[in-house]
């Protein structure tokens, strides 16, 4: 019998949806059969899930925005704030060097230094706008307080005015070396002040610390040789600058390790340099097997050296001659035969190999040969004396 109502009421018929209000297969099969087990609900309320990613990209935004105002905020007022560099005023000289394949940055940062131009990115814009930047000439070059920086640009790209050439030979002395400026300078710059100038390495340490080790002795055996190119206004120093440079640039590459494991400075390295520099061939290997003998000589105090180099040019360079047998074995500063160790200094300027060779001597040649004789450029090397004697005898 039929359930009975309520009088006055009337009963709605109950809603049925599914979760996506369109029933699937399975559903209307479920359906169907009449399986109450299979439940559907009105789910038309459930909201999906928002995702924080949008708002944490917005706040980023912001922030980015904010570093980047506080940027633009901070430079322009330290940009308004910072010291005026103070320039050189007319009347005034200064000299930079430019070295092969110098950046603009760096040639930059040398007129900077010298009070040429207010800071560097005035001078690498500029060359940037006048694309510029592969035309910047290396040399030595002299400017006035003043000159703008179109008129620096356009020198360095002309290269330097040179009055004359200096040619600097390898194993050139410094007296050598002094004579050489006195004549390409037609006397304006004296041998006496050029060699007066290069008397004190310490005066120049503080720019080229290479030479730290030096102390006060000379500059012989740091001026480069190289060809030179003299500009009219050259001075001695500027000249000395211009090696001290090249010297630097030429050594940047070399390992100095081996030297230094046998306890010598840079001031020692190029002393040995300098006498293999007199005492070996242009031949690499030759170069290499003389440095480890003098090596093998300075290193061992027992026999058969004793310490003692025992090298003819040391006395050379002290007397100005190939030494007699008396020479040598006289009792003065620089005769290897009666003073164990290097020389007091160089005795000449070395050549980039030779300085090459002292920092890698022949690994075949170190503790084995103790003796070399040369003729003709022809090199007998020697473990013992009287191996030694009967090559030359």
């Amino acid at each position: 019998m039929p359930a009975m109502q309520a009088k006055g009421s009337v009963m709605s018929p109950r809603r049925q949806v599914t979760y996506s209000r369109r029933p699937n297969h399975a559903a209307r099969s479920a359906h169907a059969r009449g399986d109450r087990m299979f439940r559907t609900y009105d789910t038309s309320y459930i909201q999906p899930k928002r995702s924080n990613v949008p708002h944490y990209v917005f706040l980023a935004v912001l922030a980015l925005l904010g570093i980047g105002i506080l940027w633009f905020v901070g430079s322009s007022v330290a940009s308004c704030v910072s010291p005026k560099v103070e320039l050189l005023a007319e009347g005034q000289q200064a000299t930079i060097t430019v070295n092969e394949g110098a950046s603009a940055n760096t040639v930059g940062s040398a007129l900077v230094d010298a009070k040429l131009v207010g800071s560097s990115k005035e001078f690498t814009e500029r060359v940037k706008d006048l694309d510029a930047g592969s035309d910047l000439r290396p040399g030595t070059y002299t400017f006035a307080g003043g000159a703008t920086v179109d008129d620096i640009i356009s020198a360095l790209r002309n290269g330097p005015v040179s009055d004359a050439v200096l040619t600097i030979p390898e194993g050139y002395r410094l007296t050598e070396i002094a004579s050489a400026v006195e004549s390409a300078t037609s006397g304006r710059i004296s041998a006496d002040s050029f060699k007066q100038a290069a008397s004190d390495a310490s005066v120049y340490a503080g720019d080229y610390g290479f030479l730290k080790s030096a102390g006060t002795n000379s500059l012989e055996g740091f001026l480069f040789p190289k060809t030179y190119d003299v500009a009219a206004d050259a001075t001695a120093d500027s000249l000395i600058r211009a090696m001290l440079t090249q010297f630097q640039t030429e050594t940047a590459g070399l390992d100095w390790s081996y030297p230094e494991s046998q306890g010598l400075s840079v001031y020692d390295t190029v002393n040995l340099a300098s006498i293999v520099e007199k005492e070996s061939s242009g031949d690499e290997t030759v170069r290499a097997q003389v440095a480890a003998v003098f090596y093998n000589r300075l290193t061992t105090k027992g026999e058969p050296s004793n310490g003692y180099l025992q090298s003819d040019a040391t006395t050379a360079y002290e007397v100005g001659h190939d030494p007699s047998a008396d020479e040598v074995h006289a009792n003065s500063p620089y005769s290897t035969y009666t003073n164990a160790g290097l020389p007091p200094t160089p005795i000449c300027s070395p050549s980039i190999e030779c300085l090459q060779a002292v920092c890698s001597p022949n690994k075949d040649a170190l503790g084995k040969y103790y003796f070399f004789y040369f003729q003709n450029d022809k090199y007998t090397f020697s473990e013992t004396y009287d191996e030694h004697k009967a090559a030359f005898s």
